[in-house]
């Protein structure tokens, strides 16, 4: 692992940091902020994933999660989206792609040699920050994320329900299988077999048995994604049969951006805090 940058933040060291995943054949560059804490104290994790177009760096400037995190004293880490580089397969558009890994293993040419993120967020991911940060105490975990991400954070929770502690989500794709984005994505990354798209749905996960005890979802009821792509209420419905706490708090005025993200991301460092604690 390569040190990028490291800076004191909130008394803390907010690292940014490079290495090459076998994942995905590339070099990959992620975030960590370590709050201040004493030797010899090991700290819960809460990662956090975003969304399309995104790197480890818009959370990382404009997150505004530091103070919460070390209040709290929670590692905060913020991996990339996608593979990247010379040779990574890419699309013209912005929602498939470099930067719109949506957290699959790829089976389908020209994606399936890179575009590891599940193996590379559930697995190989974890695996180095608990080599290099010894500080981080990953019997204890929690996980956020934000659009495509917070997709990503719910199915990645679903599968590894024993693993994370908590779950929260700024403005997820509820169910890729019924959205625009996640039909693009899937069809592209796992081929037309719809059956093969079931793991990375939220809803059908949930539909299919596995379960959480809560989880938090904040959404802008002025996103323009909400209703063709977003779909809050699928997310609801499949909560509210299978018997999952659902706190879903529809944000009057916001949008899909940083702005809103970062007004509520206080309550879901804390959200994470009461239950790694």
């Amino acid at each position: 692992m390569d040190t990028v940058s490291e800076s004191k933040a909130f008394g803390g060291i907010q690292g940014v940091y490079r290495h090459a995943s076998e994942a995905t054949g590339t070099d990959m560059t992620f975030s960590v902020y370590v709050p201040p804490h004493q030797d010899g104290t090991r700290l819960p994790v809460l990662w956090f994933l975003s969304g399309l177009t995104c790197t480890h760096a818009n959370v990382t400037d404009k997150g505004e999660y530091r103070g919460a995190c070390a209040e709290h004293g929670i590692i905060f880490v913020a991996p990339d989206t996608s593979p990247r580089g010379d040779g990574v397969a890419d699309d013209p558009a912005w929602d498939l792609g470099q930067g719109a890994g949506f957290y699959v293993d790829a089976t389908e040419a020209p994606w399936a040699s890179n575009y590891r993120m599940r193996r590379y967020i559930e697995d190989e991911l974890p695996a180095l920050i608990a080599t290099e940060f010894p500080v981080a105490d990953l019997t204890r975990q929690s996980i956020c994320g934000h659009s495509m991400g917070g997709h990503g954070a719910l199915t990645i929770a679903l599968r590894n329900p024993e693993r994370f502690r908590s779950v929260s989500a700024f403005a997820p794709i509820a169910s890729p299988l019924h959205c625009p984005w996640g039909e693009k994505a899937l069809t592209a990354y796992l081929g037309a077999d719809r059956g093969a798209w079931q793991a990375y749905d939220a809803c059908a996960l949930i539909a299919d048995g596995a379960r959480l005890e809560a989880i938090l979802v904040d959404q802008g009821d002025a996103d323009a994604f909400l209703d063709e792509q977003l779909k809050p209420d699928l997310l609801a419905r499949a909560c509210a049969e299978a018997g999952i706490d659902l706190t879903l708090r529809m944000q009057p005025g916001y949008d899909h951006s940083y702005h809103f993200i970062s007004t509520f991301m206080a309550d879901h460092v804390a959200w994470a805090a009461e239950r790694l604690k």
